[in-house]
């Protein structure tokens, strides 16, 4: 490692994890300290605990045997902008505009969508930080910032005491953004190295905050192409998207993963600290399905390989090390009404959340489904002729209602119901068989659609106070 690519700052916190310097102590009710993983594009079946077999992840499957790990959890939208502002802002991103991946100016008018997520959306940053926390995000954010979009709002504006965003950002940080795409050769932190750049960001911050509650978003833009191993493992040049790149990618990955959460305990930080590791959408490339575990669809598709991910939440002392939940239909819109929960933290007035308390689904037992979740991803069939292959192309909406999941087109085209309980790979449509219930759920999908803010936006208030 080449230590004068490192601030100062980050070199002093990482020595202290050898020997720790005292800090004042937060007693024993103290709220906990949030670390949020968003990997980026991580398949269902990509960790080795998840049934995946492409490269071993022995620290990642380390937290899920000492925290609880979910089967049945689903992203916002297949795709990373939507899937992320549902996260934060606890709404389905579609009530906000967000329909695909923020882009240029242009193409974000021809998607029917905003430039960035409008500071006037309550998020969970400045709500925890109203509440006392310190607050960060390192890592790729895509909200708003980046391309021809030059005024979207700083970190600041949404809560954030501390960032380091990548070039999809209003603030991309000059160490990792020489250029303008998603990583350049002339970088001074390199594609291998990113990771462990923004790890580094996360334990020096932590270390420097001891004596206050910490939430922290560390969102890598690993596993995302273009996959790029480190000089050792490059060899002879191979292609980005080559299997054997992402192999050693993940693999590289997991370390990092693993070097957080050795930091957690080298800081006495550990014991009171939540970790959230999920992914914001599924893979692309899927390696025929691999990466999905079998599941139907992929990144870009509405089928269950393009939504659900791995999803996996450690706090000793409260969670059931060791548990898997089967049962609990987890939605992204949850993160935000159950941090709340478990930090005693109260939402702001008036606000609206699409999703609910799962708390009890974290640190007690598992919740039966009670809700219905809807899904929204392009508006227009110009822009949204993916995935390339036909098997994994999906209406552009969803909807799931207990183990029922319908898809269907806006003009109520193409209208596909399966059972999940009998047939996660989503393998044989039974409207045919079911009429009556494809009828209810086509409606229940089409007057959502209907519910929707129209573009343009005519004022925030309408979207978001709504």
């Amino acid at each position: 490692m080449n230590l004068r690519l490192i601030p100062s700052s980050i070199i002093a916190a990482l020595l202290g994890l050898v020997c720790p310097a005292t800090s004042p102590a937060r007693g024993s009710d103290a709220k906990p300290n949030i670390i949020f993983i968003l990997t980026d594009d991580m398949g269902y079946s990509d960790l080795s605990c998840y049934g995946g077999k492409l490269a071993p992840t022995p620290n990642i499957d380390r937290l899920a045997k000492e925290g609880l790990r979910f089967t049945q959890f689903y992203d916002s939208a297949p795709i990373c902008s939507p899937s992320r502002a549902g996260f934060i802002s606890g709404k389905f991103p579609a009530s906000l505009n967000f329909t695909t991946y923020l882009h240029e100016r242009r193409g974000n008018r021809d998607c029917e969508q905003v430039d960035f997520l409008p500071p006037s959306v309550p998020v969970i940053a400045r709500v925890l930080k109203t509440a006392g926390y310190a607050t960060a995000h390192f890592g790729k954010w895509h909200l708003g910032g980046g391309r021809d979009v030059t005024n979207a709002p700083p970190f600041s504006a949404y809560g954030y005491d501390e960032h380091s965003g990548t070039w999809e950002s209003p603030e991309p940080d000059p160490k990792i953004t020489s250029g303008n795409w998603i990583w350049s050769p002339q970088d001074v932190v390199k594609r291998w190295d990113r990771t462990r750049y923004f790890v580094d960001h996360t334990l020096d911050f932590l270390s420097r905050h001891k004596a206050e509650p910490c939430y922290v978003e560390l969102w890598p833009d690993d596993v995302h192409t273009p996959w790029v191993p480190d000089l050792q493992r490059q060899g002879e040049k191979k292609s980005w998207q080559s299997r054997p790149n992402f192999c050693d990618v993940l693999a590289a990955y997991d370390v990092q993963i693993g070097r957080l959460l050795d930091g957690l305990k080298k800081l006495g930080l550990e014991e009171n600290t939540l970790v959230v590791f999920t992914s914001d959408n599924g893979p692309l490339p899927s390696f025929n399905h691999e990466r999905t575990g079998g599941l139907r669809g992929s990144k870009l598709s509405l089928f269950e390989g393009g939504i659900r991910v791995p999803f996996i939440v450690r706090w000793p002392g409260h969670t059931t090390a060791g548990r898997v939940d089967e049962r609990t239909v987890l939605a992204a819109v949850d993160l935000f009404p159950t941090l709340c929960a478990l930090t005693q933290v109260s939402p702001p007035a008036g606000i609206t959340f699409d999703g609910q308390d799962m708390s009890t689904a974290l640190v007690s037992s598992p919740v039966a489904p009670a809700r219905s979740i809807f899904w929204e991803y392009g508006r227009s069939s110009k822009e949204f002729m993916y995935p390339q292959g036909a098997y994994d192309r999906s209406p552009h909406l969803a909807v799931r209602d207990g183990k029922w999941k319908l898809l269907i087109n806006a003009d109520g085209a193409d209208a596909q119901l399966y059972n999940l309980e009998a047939d996660a790979n989503e393998t044989t449509n039974l409207v045919g068989k079911n009429p009556e219930l494809a009828k209810k759920m086509s409606e229940e999908a089409l007057a959502w659609k209907r519910s929707l803010p129209k573009f343009p936006v005519p004022s925030e208030q309408t979207i978001f106070q709504k």
